[in-house]
């Protein structure tokens, strides 16, 4: 599907493989099923560059900005990792910014490259301008998802990746086209009125900051939404909400951690928290406790060994797609 809408070869294996990673980790609003017909849809509309010819705009040692000539956020957010794991592994950390690029899936991809490179990785992006700040009515902030990733040694490395909102902006669009309605505290009247029942998806919904309300801490999630804005978009030099000057923009770092400790100290201690974590004591009605990105290595692990399970209606939409615009699949028809 990439290369029918004029990726090369190698972008679309990049970008293929954002997609297949958020569906083998259970990140199934992030994978083939939701978001690749939302490309599909920016291919048609003429939102993503299929042949971009990005360029830094601005770089020290440690640091560049790059504009991504409006390029596919699956291929510039793994070309801008990559720069910053190559100044970390130089200065000790390196910190990538872009704008004028597009969505770049799963956070936790590109936070993830910097594991088998023993670094820390941190990604975040100004996601979709969706979210009301805390007792406003209006959109004016982003989802703007942050990830963080760290090895460990015997654990499985800690990965936690999140929208900055209630809840992804994927997940109420799967919602919807499922006939599901809201869970309290995800969304909002189009005044401004947070929904704090289980209710249809009303017209002109808003997104709300994580947390719900101002009393149990939506402040936070606005706050750490703005974060993003700031050290993303404004740094970039593209503004922010509702000024932004190109579609969004990405903030990569990566820390070399052998620059900062001894390597082997920092997973064994690694590995003797998140094994502490693991093994608390869970509350009652709940079977064991996890840390961020053991449920999603548990679910890799499961899917790699018996497969991605996807929803009849996904190969449907794959069959309609491939006869509507000519692309030969081997996909078996629902």
């Amino acid at each position: 599907v990439f290369r029918h809408f004029g990726m090369s070869t190698g972008h679309a294996r990049q970008s293929a493989d954002v997609l297949l990673y958020a569906d083998l980790r259970g990140y199934d609003t992030h994978g083939v099923s939701n978001m690749l017909r939302v490309y599909v849809d920016f291919f048609g509309q003429g939102k993503i560059n299929p042949a971009p010819k990005w360029k830094i705009t601005a770089e020290r040692k440690a640091t560049a900005t790059i504009d991504s000539d409006t390029a596919h956020g699956g291929v510039i957010g793994p070309e801008a990792m990559r720069l910053a794991i190559e100044k970390a592994r130089e200065c000790g950390v390196g910190v990538v910014n872009t704008y004028n690029g597009g969505h770049y899936g799963a956070a936790a991809y590109t936070a993830a490259m910097a594991l088998e490179h023993d670094m820390i990785g941190i990604s975040m992006t100004t996601g979709g301008l969706e979210m009301t700040p805390t007792h406003g009515a209006g959109k004016l902030v982003g989802l703007n998802p942050i990830s963080i990733a760290a090895p460990a040694n015997k654990e499985a490395p800690f990965v936690f990746d999140a929208s900055m909102s209630g809840v992804a902006g994927n997940k109420i669009r799967i919602a919807n086209r499922l006939g599901r309605g809201t869970l309290p505290a995800w969304i909002a009247q189009s005044d401004g009125t947070p929904i704090m029942d289980e209710a249809p998806i009303p017209e002109g919904f808003m997104h709300l900051p994580l947390g719900g309300t101002r009393e149990i801490g939506s402040h936070k999630g606005y706050g750490l939404a703005m974060m993003v804005e700031v050290l993303a978009s404004v740094l970039s030099g593209a503004a922010a909400g509702p000024n932004r000057r190109a579609f969004q923009s990405q903030q990569m770092i990566a820390y070399d951690i052998a620059a900062f400790t001894d390597l082997d100290m920092f997973k064994s201690d690694m590995d003797e928290y998140l094994a502490a974590l693991r093994n608390a004591t869970p509350a009652p009605g709940h079977e064991r406790v996890m840390y961020p990105g053991l449920n999603a290595y548990e679910v890799e692990q499961d899917r790699r060994k018996n497969g991605i399970p996807y929803h009849p209606e996904v190969l449907e939409w794959f069959a309609t797609l491939c006869a509507e615009q000519g692309i030969d699949s081997s996909l078996p028809t629902p």
